[in-house]
């Protein structure tokens, strides 16, 4: 680098050249004290600032000498030092003001967008359950209710409860706003919302670590409102045994033949709902009338259990569409598989004079209405994938298939009569079950 001083003038600045054999050379102004001009080997050229400051080097490049002029690249340097000898940093000014326009800009930037860039940075540590939250809680209601419906059918997917909040300017999120939604939400869905108000802290927890929206961020909005909530309980709701015929009648008019079927076999095999909607095609073996579905309980490397397919179930899964390698398939889900069957079912509940009964529930109904054909309770809580709780069932109880097929036939074959559904009759002397005489 060299150190020699001219005269800068704008003849001479376009005449200066790069030094041979160097990647770079600087020239300092003679007139102006520490400012400098650096060409590269490509001819670029731009004014710099060096000085001293706080006992080390420090250098601000000021701008391309195509775009400043001389007399404002002297003038920036002299701005400059008045600036260090008064012991202020001008990178540290440049940052704030840099922070201060990019708040501006994102100052009306609404807060479903910044969403979007939060889940894109997030979504890679999640499990599908919980993604899917994330898209149901900002979902844009009738946007899955142009198939499948009968004329007259209400609307089977509305806004997601987060939509409208973040609808919003992102700095318009208020402590105030978030009450007043807590508050009505709360008062229909209460864990529903108490679910979208964790969503909602975490999200504004990611926005105000990022520099670009951290001023914009209320950091109080969701801050010990879980008061605002009345607190958990344990649910109870239960299919009884005499509803059971009113319930299937009314799953069955549900104009989504998909979304039907998901729900029976939910109450006749007490899965879960995700261990479901994600059975793929390849999971079911109609030879051996087995279906394998992932476990989140199981401990072990395939994290998957086997479960019988009764009769009717396989009868209900043979008749659906295979549109893709999932059995419960959607066409105009993101996920290619149902994902809400919740406001179908309770359309239905509503349709058929039924209590409340949530989907979690169909899995409690399936534990409770067990126990009528005195099916011991290891064999339903395998079938239903329960953690073993007692040494025993830990460490001295494999059951085959075909002991866990011999009950939970008998479980399907109460259910269906209690419902007045004729039980499934199977073809003797074939290896493959035949269902005939099926509702």
């Amino acid at each position: 680098m060299t150190t020699k001083k001219i005269n800068f003038t704008a003849p001479k600045v376009a005449s200066l050249t790069c030094e041979a054999g160097k990647s770079q050379t600087i020239y300092w102004d003679a007139k102006t004290p520490n400012l400098g001009l650096r060409v590269t080997k490509g001819l670029s050229k731009s004014y710099i600032f060096e000085t001293w400051f706080n006992g080390k080097s420090l250098r601000v490049t000021i701008g391309d000498s195509q775009s400043w002029s001389l007399a404002k690249a002297q003038a920036e340097a002299r701005r400059l030092k008045v600036l260090t000898d008064q012991g202020t940093d001008p990178r540290e000014i440049k940052a704030e003001k840099t922070a201060q326009s990019i708040a501006k800009k994102q100052k009306g930037k609404q807060a479903l967008i910044i969403w979007d860039e939060y889940i894109k940075d997030r979504a890679k540590h999640w499990g599908a359950r919980h993604k899917q939250s994330h898209e149901i809680m900002v979902r844009e209601g009738g946007k899955e209710i142009t198939r499948g419906l009968k004329k007259g059918m209400d609307p089977i997917q509305a806004d997601g409860i987060l939509r409208g909040l973040l609808s919003q300017p992102l700095n318009e999120i208020t402590r105030e706003k978030v009450i007043k939604w807590l508050g009505k939400q709360a008062k229909d869905r209460p864990t529903y919302a108490r679910l979208g108000l964790a969503l909602l802290r975490a999200f504004l927890t990611w926005a105000g670590d990022q520099s670009e929206y951290k001023t914009l961020v209320n950091a109080d909005a969701c801050e010990r409102l879980t008061k605002e909530l009345p607190a958990p309980s344990a649910k109870n709701d239960c299919l009884q045994t005499e509803q059971l015929k009113i319930w299937f009648d009314s799953v069955h008019k549900i104009g989504n033949p998909v979304i039907s079927a998901y729900l029976q076999i939910l109450l006749l095999t007490g899965a879960r709902r995700n261990e479901l909607t994600a059975l793929k095609w390849k999971d079911i073996d109609t030879q051996w009338h087995v279906a394998t579905i992932k476990d989140k309980a199981n401990k072990t490397a395939n994290k998957t259990r086997q479960i019988p397919l009764t009769p009717y179930v396989e009868f209900l899964i043979d008749a659906l569409p295979r549109r893709n390698e999932y059995v419960f398939s959607s066409p105009l889900a993101k996920g290619q598989h149902i994902t809400e069957p919740r406001i179908a079912h309770n359309q239905a509940l509503k349709a058929g004079g039924l209590p409340s009964l949530t989907i979690h529930g169909l899995r409690r109904s399936f534990g409770t209405l067990a126990e009528w054909v005195e099916c011991p309770t290891g064999i339903s809580a395998q079938i239903m994938g329960h953690t073993p709780s007692a040494t025993a069932e830990k460490h001295y109880r494999v059951r085959p298939i075909d002991l866990l097929r011999k009950w939970h036939i008998q479980i399907e074959n109460y259910i269906l009569t209690q419902a007045e559904i004729p039980i499934p009759q199977t073809e003797q002397g074939t290896k493959r079950l035949k269902v005939v005489n099926a509702k």
